[in-house]
């Protein structure tokens, strides 16, 4: 569905499969139904194994069929770039305006906790199961 599940901000010196330990820490403690993940090619060798062998994670890599040099939608990887650009509409997360990195953790989740109520808020007008008022 593309909702946040867990999120750190890290400086930009963290490695990302280094700053995915520790997301998929604070996941599996924050929910441990989670069992199956989908990453991109950035994530694969080690943390692969860690997340089995110490998370009891699958963290399954999608990767460009052989062969294809042009763009492509891949399956599931289209999910947290969907996501980021749901983010990034949000005006204050557009651009890194935040001193502290926790400031920048409240507004990712101050933006997904907007996205989620207007997900699960009927949009104004006539419900499908009401009956029309024209006849």
């Amino acid at each position: 569905m593309g909702l946040l599940l867990a999120v750190i901000i890290t400086t930009a010196s963290v490695q990302d499969r280094d700053g995915a330990r520790t997301v998929l820490d604070r996941l599996r403690f924050a929910m441990p139904s989670v069992v199956h993940i989908w990453a991109d090619g950035g994530y694969a060798g080690t943390l692969t194994d860690w997340a089995r062998d110490r998370l009891r994670l699958v963290i399954e890599i999608v990767r460009k069929p052989l062969g294809i040099k042009t763009f492509q939608v891949l399956p599931r990887r289209w999910v947290v770039e969907r996501t980021f650009a749901w983010i990034v509409r949000c005006r204050r997360l557009n651009h890194d305006y935040e001193r502290l990195p926790e400031h920048s953790d409240a507004m990712i989740k101050w933006a997904m906790i907007g996205l989620m109520t207007r997900r699960i808020s009927p949009t104004p007008g006539r419900r499908p199961w009401q009956p029309s008022t024209t006849h």
